[in-house]
């Protein structure tokens, strides 16, 4: 999504607007807190984002593909569609499990992770309230092995918009937890608990698509039918959209108390 792309945007609103109302999650409000800085990062960080991603992944997808054999690029360029887009979730989500597993485990990368995780009311637009330093090595990781592969141009399209409608659903406001398949696929309930302010949560639910995957890696958490009872992080993230882009390199001794000490003070 980029600054010249409003009219997608236009169209997720009107899907999940609606969807948020009659699935409720919680009350909560349209215009909620942050809604505005989610914007912004909706409306212009795609465009940076995709800039610098062509300028770095376009010459290293160049020269992987130097190396890739032909039949192997052949053979999964010519499989039915829905097997190729089927092989790019599983290869892509993967990489994702990953990446996303390494910014919580790394303190340096969790700076940038953690302005995602600052989001403390959940609806379809926080999927977008990413720093765009974490998108660029995500998608860098991720989508490379699948232009290198061969898969063909209308497999990966396809695939980007199963990965956004399922993005921007597993953030969104509403009840629901696929029931037996919750074990297999990301549900909202599934990625609500991995935005779960509560400590038991903490480094849970890493898969974007593929809950599976977390099961299999030990990382699964989906407790009965219970939600999350709050979002966020206890770290002094700025509201602004600026104040997010730099945070992360602000040095540590710098930055104000954590929300959590302000308040205990408040209390005193």
């Amino acid at each position: 999504m980029d600054v010249f792309s409003l009219k997608p945007l236009l169209i997720c609103a009107l899907i999940f607007i609606p969807l948020e109302r009659v699935l409720t999650l919680r009350p909560q409000k349209i215009l909620r807190r942050g809604i505005f800085t989610d914007l912004i990062y909706a409306t212009c960080n795609g465009a940076a984002v995709n800039l610098l991603l062509g300028m770095m992944a376009v010459p290293l997808i160049n020269a992987a593909a130097f190396f890739a054999p032909a039949s192997v690029t052949q053979a999964l360029g010519g499989q039915s569609l829905w097997l190729q887009v089927l092989e790019i979730v599983v290869l892509t989500d993967l990489g994702v499990y990953a990446v996303h597993r390494t910014f919580h485990a790394v303190p340096f990368l969790w700076r940038f992770h953690s302005i995602h995780h600052g989001v403390e009311e959940m609806d379809w637009l926080a999927a977008f309230h990413t720093h765009p330093f974490e998108q660029i090595i995500t998608k860098s990781i991720i989508l490379i092995p699948v232009f290198v592969l061969g898969f063909s141009t209308e497999a990966i399209y396809l695939y980007f918009v199963i990965y956004t409608g399922q993005a921007l659903l597993i953030h969104s406001n509403v009840k629901l937890n696929f029931g037996p398949l919750r074990w297999l696929i990301a549900s909202p309930q599934f990625h609500h608990w991995h935005h779960a302010g509560e400590r038991a949560a903490y480094d849970k639910n890493f898969a974007g698509q593929l809950a599976i995957i977390d099961l299999l890696f030990g990382t699964f958490r989906v407790p009965g039918s219970s939600t999350p009872s709050k979002y966020g992080v206890d770290a002094p993230i700025p509201r602004n959209f600026f104040g997010q882009l730099g945070y992360p390199m602000v040095p540590r001794k710098l930055l104000a108390k954590p929300r959590s000490a302000e308040a205990s003070d408040a209390e005193l």
